[in-house]
Formats: structure tokens, C-alpha cells, sequence
């Protein structure tokens, strides 16, 4: 690996060159039936792209009015005794909750899968103050208790195999060491149960926010964020502000949405409608409710009219799982919160160009994300702009945009006279007996010996098919 390569470059390397990652990521992406469900559920669904459309429409026009939104959220989630913080930053969110914990004396939290959080490095945070916080999704779990962060937006484990997580939980549990899956989820299960009981603080994150009637919705399979929302005395919601939406009746369209894309389901095991803290006469739920609603950077991406479509992901997966990049190297490659085609294209903007620019190149640009993604944000188109982006602010100091000029000159001139796409042919295959003679399978060129480390290059065919047609037709 050089070392002069940049950081997801090198991480891309040391990815592509782990063996028992490759052989995660082969058993739990590519040979997974996540893709099979999803595609049979859509084939099933003969509205399919009349409810991508509609989502689309919806998104669009809560970006294009969203302070309206998140004002009419905010009056509605007070009115049913929350409380709304609005952080400008991650530092602000995370101030803020480590100023109620002092406040109220919270010593353990319980905290539900949330990409949020990990955005604003809120575990890390609250470690340092000395409060317990233990993750109660599964996957989440596993993660922490191996000192990672998630590799992927749905499956933050996807990149172990139940072998590795079997021996982290001996390390961490202690005997036996148990090996069926369903053993080490009991395992987990039992563990987690306690933590719920001592927490006094459960952070969760928000799949949608209404803003007619101030619900935030919470979508799950393992039961952890009913207990997490529940159980504790306090409740702290935190969500990007994009995630609003106007109005309740929108909400069936985007749980169509968000759980056939996310997992091929008809719907998930659980769906919940929180609307405030617990009034007089309820069982459960939390004394206090508050809603942080996070910005940092959000507000920035919306300037542009285009980029802004960004913000309409509601983060289901579908385009990491068929990201051929993301399927080899892995999550934890990206080097960021958000990994894959839309981690491609939201770290860059969230943070900055100069702080992310590999990103939009990681990316083979076959188009596969846009054609999944539910609610039809242009991917690809994203990734080209950005890549534009980047490279005019590289050629402005380091004047090479007048080579690349010169080059597709050279390519526009040969591409005018199949009698000079024919010339290149046969210069190329030359070039390529002289090559291979020597022992080389492509020129020797810095660039390509990069490239060339994990990709075969085809060998140039002896004939074309001009001219077997050609031979076919005389004979």
C-alpha cells in the first residue's frame, strides 16, 4: 500500500487486501437475500414508481418550505408537553445532553440504533462525562462492545461474521462460548434486559418527524426502542432536520417506502407514533420528552437547488446494498459516519469538499444506486457535480485543466472518422503484443499499476467485428 495515498484510498486497499472482510462482506451483501425480498415485494407492488414519485414530490416540497415545517413541528410537539432544542451544530446537540444528564443526575443511558448520533460522536462523548451508555440494537451492541462504529446504515455488524461475534461475546460475557446465532441473540437479550431496567435515560433517533401533529415515528424489528422509549424517566429525541414531514396522512407512502426498501418487508415488527411524554393515567413512557432538532450543515446543502435533493434520503439502505463499490470494501473504508453512494454524496456537503474529497470518486458511476434509491434523489448526478466540484477547485491550482482540454480534443478528433477509431485499434493491439512479450499485462504507468491492483484488464480482441462481419460476408 502506498503511503502517500489518501485516507480512503488506503482504507479501500487495506479492505480490499482483509480476507476474512472479503468474506464477510461476500456471505452477508452479495450472496444475501436482501436484494431477492426487495426486488420480489416491488414486483408485487404495481404502484411501485407512482409511490417513488409521489415520495419524491413530498420531500421536495418540505425542503423547499422547511422552516414552515420544523416551526409547525416544534408548536405541536410543546403543545403535547415536549421540548424542542435547536442545534445549530453537533457540538450544541451534544452540550445539551451532557448538560440534562449533570442536570438530572443521570448515570446509565440506553440508546436505540441512530446514525445521528453517531454523526455528532455522542457515545464518545458521553463516555468522557463518565455515564454509562450501552446501544441496544443488536447490531449496534456488537459493534461497541468490538470498539467499532456501524458499517453500514441498517447492518452495522454486516462486516463480522458470527464467528468473530461469537468470540467477542465470550471476551465480553465470559462462558460459554456459544456459536448458533440464536444462542448469542438470547445471549444479548438477557444482557440488555438489565440495562433497561437501570437506565435513566433513553436516546433514540427519528425516521419521521410529523409536523401537523407533532408524532415522531420510530420504525424497528427487535422490540429495543419500545423499551428505550418506555422505560426510561427521560426521553431525548434527536433528528436531522430534514426528516420532517408535512402531514400524517403522507406517512403510509413512506413507510411503504422506507421498510421495502430497507429490508423487503411488508412492514416492520414495530411502528411507533410517540406524541409527547407520559400523561396522567398512562403505564409507561417518559417523564420528559425533548426533540433535538440538528442542523449541522443541513441548512448549507439546501442552498443549492440542486444538491439539496440530498436531504431527501430516508435512509434505507438500498443503495449501499447495491453499490458494487460499497459491496467490496466495506463500510468502515469511507472513513465517515455515512458510508456508500449517499455517504458518497452527504459527507462531502455536511462537512466540506476539502475535508472529503475521495468521496464522490468512490464510485464506478454504473448508476445502480439511482435506480434503487425510493425516493428518486439522482445519485450518480449528485457524484458528477461534486466531482466537478473538486476537480475545478485542483485544476485552479494546479493548472492541468488545460491537459485534460487537450485530451478530450484528441478524443473528440478520433471519434469524428471510424477510419481513426480504427487506426487507435490497431495501434492498441500492437502495443499490446509488445507488452505482453515483454511480461507486462498494461503500460507501466503510475496510475494504472493502482488501478490494475484489483481490476483484470481484458485482453484487445484479434478481430473486430467490422471486420468478422466483413470476412463473414464475403465468404
Amino acid at each position: 500500500m502506498e503511503k502517500d495515498l489518501p485516507i480512503l484510498q488506503s482504507r479501500i486497499h487495506e479492505a480490499l487486501q482483509d480476507r476474512q472482510l472479503q468474506a464477510n462482506l461476500e456471505k452477508n451483501l452479495k450472496r444475501s437475500s436482501r436484494g431477492t425480498q426487495r426486488e420480489r415485494i416491488i414486483q408485487s407492488t404495481p404502484d411501485w414508481e407512482r409511490l417513488r414519485e409521489y415520495g419524491r414530490q413530498v420531500k421536495e416540497h418540505t425542503l423547499g418550505r422547511l422552516p414552515e415545517y420544523l416551526e409547525e413541528l416544534e408548536k405541536n410537539v410543546v403543545s403535547l408537553g415536549g421540548k424542542v432544542i435547536w442545534a445549530q451544530d453537533a457540538e450544541h446537540a451534544r452540550n445539551f445532553i451532557l448538560q440534562l444528564i449533570r442536570d438530572r443526575d443521570i448515570r446509565s443511558v440506553v440508546k436505540s440504533k441512530s446514525m445521528t448520533t453517531e454523526e455528532i460522536a455522542l457515545n464518545p462523548a458521553l463516555e468522557r462525562e463518565g455515564t454509562r451508555v450501552v446501544e441496544t440494537d443488536l447490531g449496534e451492541y456488537i459493534v461497541q462492545i468490538a470498539g467499532q462504529k456501524p458499517s453500514h446504515i441498517l447492518g452495522p455488524s454486516v462486516h463480522l461474521s458470527k464467528d468473530q461475534i461469537s468470540d467477542l461475546f465470550y471476551r465480553k460475557h465470559g462462558p460459554p462460548k456459544l456459536s448458533r446465532a440464536e444462542e448469542l441473540t438470547a445471549q444479548a437479550r438477557q444482557r440488555l434486559r438489565q440495562e433497561f431496567l437501570r437506565a435513566d435515560m433513553g436516546i433514540t433517533g427519528v425516521n419521521f418527524g410529523i409536523a401537523d401533529s407533532g408524532t415522531l415515528v420510530l420504525i424497528e424489528n427487535e422490540g429495543n426502542i419500545l423499551l428505550t422509549v418506555s422505560k426510561p424517566r427521560i426521553h431525548v429525541a434527536i433528528m436531522g432536520i430534514e426528516k420532517v414531514i408535512p402531514r400524517l396522512e403522507h406517512l403510509p407512502n413512506f413507510l411503504k417506502l422506507l421498510i421495502y426498501s430497507a429490508s423487503g418487508q411488508r412492514i416492520s415488527s414495530y411502528v411507533h407514533l410517540v406524541s409527547g411524554p407520559r400523561r396522567p393515567g398512562e403505564i409507561d413512557g417518559p417523564e420528559e420528552l425533548y426533540l433535538i432538532l440538528l442542523d449541522n450543515g443541513r441548512s448549507r446543502i439546501l442552498s443549492d437547488p440542486f444538491l439539496a435533493q440530498t436531504l431527501s434520503c430516508i435512509r434505507c439502505g438500498a443503495c449501499l446494498n447495491s453499490c458494487p463499490v460499497y459491496q467490496n470494501v466495506g463500510g468502515h473504508a469511507y472513513a465517515s459516519t455515512y458510508q456508500g453512494p449517499i455517504g458518497a454524496i452527504l459527507t462531502p456537503q455536511l462537512e466540506s469538499l476539502e475535508a472529503a474529497p475521495d468521496h464522490p470518486f468512490a464510485s464506478s458511476l454504473c448508476g445502480a444506486c439511482g435506480e434503487v434509491c425510493p425516493v428518486k434523489i439522482e445519485i450518480p448526478q449528485i457524484l458528477l457535480k461534486l466531482r466537478e466540484k473538486i476537480r475545478l477547485g485542483k485544476d485552479r491550482k494546479s493548472g492541468s485543466i488545460q491537459l485534460q482540454k487537450l485530451a478530450f480534443q484528441i478524443w473528440v478528433w478520433c471519434m469524428q472518422r471510424p477510419e481513426r477509431v480504427a487506426g487507435v485499434r490497431r495501434m492498441i493491439r500492437i502495443g499490446q503484443k509488445i507488452l505482453l512479450r515483454k511480461g507486462h499485462r498494461f503500460p507501466p504507468v503510475p496510475f494504472l499499476r493502482r488501478w490494475m491492483r484489483y481490476h483484470e484488464l481484458p485482453g484487445f480482441p484479434e478481430k473486430t467485428f467490422r471486420e468478422m462481419y466483413a470476412e463473414r460476408e464475403g465468404s
